[in-house]
Order: C-alpha cells, then structure tokens, then sequence
C-alpha cells in the first residue's frame, strides 16, 4: 500500500464528507472530496486516485450510475456507500463494479479498515509474491499477478476490478480443484467484498461475462452444483 494514498471521496452530505476527509487525513493518507458527479470529474481529470468512496444516493447522477461508467474504463477501487440496508441494493452495486460496500450510519473506523483491505488487494504481501510464480498461462490467456494485468487469447487487455482480479487469481492457484464459496472466501482473504458470501456468485458472473464466449454455457469457471466452482483449464505457472 502507498505510504500516502489519495482517496476521493463523492458525498453530497457535508457532515459525512468532512467528517471522513479529515478522518482518513490523520491517518496518513491524501484525501480530496466532491459533492457530485462533476466536481468528481475535475478531480479525475487533474489527479490519479487510488480508491473511491461513492455514495449512492447523489444529486444529479447517482453513485450507481457514476460506478457503471466508471468500469468502462478504470478498475480504480469503489467503495459504496448507502442508507439503504437492502440485499438486493448490494447486489445491485457489486454487479456494477463495485469492490465494498458500507452502510449507513457506519462507524469511521470500519470504513478504515475495508479502505485498508481493499488497497492492499492492488499490492499484495510482497514478500510471499516474490517466492510464487507471477505469470499463469491457460487456454490461451495470459495472466500477470505482478502487474495485474489480464491478457485474452486474442492479446486485448481485459480489464479486471481488484476484486475480481484476486478472487481469478485465487481460482487458478487451484485449477482443476472444485472450491465452495467458503474455500473461495478463506483462500482469498480480504481479497473479495468484505463479509459477504454472495460476492462470490457476483464476481464469478462478472468474470463469466468478460473471459467466457458464452457466459451461460462455461467453459472456464463451471459451477458444480451443490458444492462450489470449478477452474477447468490446465494452468502454467511461471
């Protein structure tokens, strides 16, 4: 993790914006914050983040929508904020891109520590990737842990968010290897949507939709009914 990360956080409640800004100030890290959409926009366009707090409910656009657009062109990390303690508004978020979600009201020290997980996810403890292999080749796909950076058999860069990056990461270290959502949950740690099961169904739909010719017919990642998922093709590690 970046010894001064710069978080943006988009928030059209004051209380909560200035509250979090100088929360997540003192303790170390850049903070800028934006009521809406456009002055989201200016900051982007000025300054790289590495991690986004977006609040559902905003003026003008919503967070929804700003996450959907956001996932057209960046994996930078989003958490979701939300008064609204639905599933299905969870479900919703993480469908379209997002890496965390928190409800309101929260207490700011949580919201550190999902910060914190979700950035270390980019980095990874450095030193045990040094001892594992970092490029994995399968069915014609290039996959590069060090750079996270995913390559289809036809050379496009896939873009992948880091939750999805991690939990594909966690899928072909145990190629051929059938794993129940709790396996996925255990072996990737804080790599995957913090305390939530479902997660799990979500990414693997999100994965399916950017490496699957056919999403409902799998080739790749099966589903094995009453047990887990499944990485079927033969990975090499280098």
């Amino acid at each position: 993790m970046k010894s001064e990360p710069h978080i943006l956080i988009v928030d059209d409640d004051d209380a909560i914006r200035d509250l979090l800004h100088e929360f997540l100030k003192k303790r170390g890290m850049r903070v800028s914050v934006a009521r809406d959409s456009e002055e989201m926009q200016v900051i982007f366009s000025r300054t790289p983040v590495d991690l986004l707090i977006l609040d559902v409910m905003l003026p003008g656009k919503s967070g929804m929508e700003i996450c959907r657009d956001i996932r057209m062109h960046s994996r930078v990390p989003i958490i979701m904020l939300t008064a609204i303690t639905e599933t299905t508004d969870r479900v919703v978020g993480l469908e379209m891109g997002a890496d965390d979600y928190v409800s309101k009201p929260f207490d700011p020290r949580e919201l550190l520590a999902r910060v914190r997980a979700v950035l270390r996810r980019l980095d990874g403890p450095a030193m045990d990737r040094r001892l594992e292999p970092q490029v994995y080749r399968f069915a014609g796909w290039t996959m590069d842990c060090s750079r996270h950076r995913l390559v289809s058999p036809d050379n496009v860069r896939v873009e992948l968010t880091s939750g999805e990056f991690n939990l594909l990461e966690t899928l072909v270290k145990s190629a051929q290897r059938m794993l129940s959502r709790d396996q996925l949950l255990e072996l990737a740690g804080n790599n995957v949507a913090y305390g939530y099961d479902r997660s799990i169904d979500i990414l693997i739909s999100r994965l399916r939709r950017k490496m699957e010719d056919d999403p409902r017919s799998p080739k790749l990642i099966l589903t094995i009914r009453g047990g887990g998922y499944q990485f079927v093709p033969e990975v090499v590690a280098e």
